[in-house]
């Protein structure tokens, strides 16, 4: 390790699945040009839908806005092709959701708006929130948070630390990986965009020990940056959920009832921050990311850069189709994805990845009686007794469930992975707080 690195900074918890990163993390990045219709869902992010600008008939250029941010914490939608406006119409999404939806049929043309630069260094703080804002740029990692919202905390001046989630802890994914190494300038560039914004912090490129040529490569890039460290962190899951790395990398600790601003800290994972580069610096809306396409169902398991509004039935034949069915389909990876019914559906800002698994081991096992081992306590990064938590939510015991801190589970599934029983403990827990949830906006 360089002279930036720590190694073995990590948190209390955590469990350690095959990563099964080797199927994928070796292959460059390829970039797919779309074929046929692109769907692009209004609800592509945390917060209001975004409004449609455009009617069918309408001809759009890559690059054109066609819906706008429906609020303050939304986030605006552009056409990643160029085309005519199909129609305006409710399609299926990865949640399985119907989601009003803008229909554009790619003429395979790809013309595309200019696109205007900008000097960064001559860029005021509010200028470059207002670029992030008005290319849509979200949380990419999953969440997909408006971006513009979350770099704009109360008090920016108490920001110390503005960390990028380079971990990529969860199991199969390799785009983080793939990016830092092919295009590692851009998330630097980006991190030291966000920087500019914040004028007490430093900056983290907080990445698992497991990926040393990234670590090498970033603290050599890196080394005449006074403000940028290079952190190594423990290969263990889920280190890049946000409450762990802010803890691993910082030493400060947060709960389900702060956000990472209260701790003094910014996380934006590698996907954002290079979309933040490329909104600042060149001016290009989000329409673009990378997709891990991966599992042992896949002939040719790789990342793909993937237009946004593509079909993730165009990503399986790119990726050589599959070796034979697959029993399970997950959109994200294996412990805190989601399975898929149907692969009809489009890759939005959110979209990581597709995971195509031969067996379904997860419904190949039977839960039995819990034996009170304790193992589901011994990992959890939340330092909550699932086992309890879990009873309490199946017997619909919502005060209890708080008053045990249910809300301080983070859903990464540790308990389940390791519970002998097999239990579904984190399935449970999960319906539970979105009940709580719910309940708490009434």
């Amino acid at each position: 390790m360089g002279k930036n690195s720590i190694a073995k900074l990590t948190f209390r918890g955590g469990v350690h699945p095959d990563d099964g990163k080797a199927l994928s993390k070796d292959k460059p990045i390829k970039t797919i040009i779309p074929k046929g219709d692109m769907v692009y869902p209004l609800s592509q992010h945390i917060g209001a839908p975004a409004v449609p600008i455009v009617k069918k008939g309408d001809r759009v250029l890559t690059g054109q806005r066609i819906a706008d941010a429906g609020g303050f914490v939304s986030a605006p939608i552009y056409s990643t092709v160029s085309g005519v406006v199909k129609t305006i119409e409710p399609r299926r999404v990865v949640t399985g959701d119907m989601v009003n939806s803008i229909i554009i049929e790619n003429d395979e043309k790809f013309e595309e708006v200019e696109y205007t630069p900008h000097d960064v260094q001559k860029l005021s703080k509010q200028e470059i929130i207002e670029f992030i804002k008005d290319a849509g740029v979200v949380g990419m990692g999953g969440a997909g948070f408006p971006t513009h919202v979350k770099l704009s905390p109360k008090e920016p001046e108490k920001i110390d630390y503005v960390i990028a989630n380079c971990a990529e802890c969860e199991p199969y994914l390799t785009s983080d990986y793939r990016r830092m190494l092919e295009e590692p300038q851009k998330l630097i560039d980006g991190l030291k965009i966000i920087l500019r914004l914040f004028d007490n912090a430093q900056g983290i490129l907080a990445v698992e020990d497991n990926k040393k040529d990234c670590i090498e490569l970033l603290e050599k890039l890196t080394k005449n940056e006074s403000k940028i460290t290079v952190k190594a962190l423990k290969t263990k899951y889920p280190q890049g959920a946000e409450r762990q790395l802010i803890y691993a990398s910082t030493g400060r600790a947060i709960n389900s009832s702060m956000l990472p601003a209260d701790a003094g800290c910014v996380v934006d994972n590698v996907d954002t921050i290079v979309a933040i580069y490329h909104a600042v610096a060149e001016g290009k809306p989000l329409m673009n990311r990378i997709v891990t396409v991966t599992g042992d169902a896949i002939k040719d398991p790789r990342n793909f850069y993937v237009r946004i509004g593509m079909n993730y039935k165009d990503l399986i034949e790119e990726a050589g189709g599959f070796v034979s069915e697959p029993q399970k389909v997950i959109s994200g990876g294996p412990m805190m994805g989601f399975a898929l019914f149907d692969l009809n559906v489009p890759t939005t800002k959110t979209a990581s990845a597709l995971l195509c698994l031969t067996k379904d081991e997860v419904s190949m096992m039977e839960p039995s009686a819990c034996i009170n081992c304790g193992r589901c306590s011994d990992v959890c990064p939340g330092r909550v007794v699932p086992k309890q938590l879990s009873i309490y939510a199946d017997h619909n015991d919502m005060d209890a469930f708080v008053e045990h801190n249910g809300m301080e589970c983070c859903e990464c599934g540790c308990c389940s992975f390791i519970c002998p029983a097999k239990r579904h403990l984190t399935q449970s827990i999960k319906s539970m707080r979105k009940t709580v949830l719910a309940n708490r906006k009434k």
